[in-house]
């Protein structure tokens, strides 16, 4: 395991490169003059070539690279030059806002994509299978923004249960920081369940199908056992790629999420930065979220190693 896992390292560093030169040139190749779309309206050829003496724009691209990279390998991300608020510090501070908005859509697509794709692989082709079928495709064809508009229509215009937009701390209050979060989270799911369910019921029809299973209902064991011991652990390989896959689609859904919600996570500060033309700011949280993607795909990579013990002794 170990020897599989530091293959794994020895892939992931240049990917990360490439990750932090590809992050590296959208500032850097915008067309125009950077220091100059920064400073807008306050633009003056002393504040112009002052600025781009300070963010090293008047060196060659190469060596702004390496710099920037070692600032960036020193923990530094850069300083907005808007706010003078540190990427870093910007970023903790809304970090934790995603992640509980990333992981409670996550946790909610899970416990309804599961156990409905089980409902519907013990059954292929019956009426259950045929009607969970056309309400999952025909929920992948409404956007994220129009199924928020919708709950908070139903649940905070009309019948008042839960509040359309702000944010309580959970250090505050962790009950409204609860309610505050569960039509969001309901939005990001919804986009979510019919993709997992429609990928493990695949996978668990071709697993039902398998000798072993057919063994295992000769000798008398349970069909829950069956499904739940015998079935869906080696149907789960599919499952485990695409739920490390749907973490991007849900960070770009939390853009528009949490502008819709007012929630102060990370999608927010990115779509503030972009209007407040901050690209210090913009540069930074593309390099984290990115870096986070590639890191949640090396967890992926190692859980399929603990679901199936072939791929990790190279025989799978």
């Amino acid at each position: 395991m170990l020897g599989f896992v530091g293959k794994r390292l020895l892939h992931l560093i240049p990917v990360l490169l490439a990750v932090t030169v590809l992050t590296f040139l959208i500032a850097s190749l915008l067309p125009g003059d950077l220091a100059y779309v920064m400073l807008g309206d306050q633009a003056t050829p002393e504040k112009v070539a002052a600025l781009r003496h300070t963010m090293g724009l008047d060196l060659p691209i190469w060596q702004r690279y390496l710099h920037w990279l070692s600032d960036v390998l020193r923990g530094d991300l850069g300083r907005s030059f808007r706010t003078g608020e540190t990427v870093l510090g910007a970023i903790s501070a809304r970090l934790p806002v995603s992640l509980q908005l990333m992981v409670m859509a996550e946790v909610i697509g899970l416990a309804v994509g599961i156990p409905l794709a089980i409902c519907c692989a013990v059954r292929p082709g019956g009426r259950l299978d045929r009607a969970l079928t056309a309400v999952a495709f025909g929920k992948l064809s409404l956007p994220s923004f129009m199924v928020a508009i919708l709950l908070i229509y139903v649940f905070a215009v009309q019948l008042h249960w839960l509040p359309a937009t702000g944010y309580v701390p959970l250090t505050e209050d962790p009950l409204g920081n609860l309610r505050c979060f569960v039509l969001p989270a309901l939005t990001l799911a919804f986009g979510e369940w019919p993709v997992l369910m429609r990928v493990l019921r695949s996978d668990m029809i071709a697993t039902l199908q398998e000798d072993y299973i057919a063994m295992a209902r000769a000798k008398g064991l349970r069909p829950a056992r069956i499904l739940l011991v015998h079935a869906l652990k080696p149907s789960s390989l599919t499952l485990v790629t695409v739920t490390g896959i749907n973490i991007g689609r849900l960070i770009g859904g939390a853009l528009i999420v949490e502008t819709i919600f007012a929630l102060p996570g990370i999608g927010r500060l990115l779509v503030g930065a972009i209007y407040a033309r901050d690209f210090i700011i913009l540069q930074g949280v593309v390099l984290f979220v990115a870096a986070g993607f590639v890191v949640v795909n090396f967890i992926v990579d190692m859980l399929y190693a603990v679901l199936d013990p072939r791929i990790r002794h190279g025989r799978a």
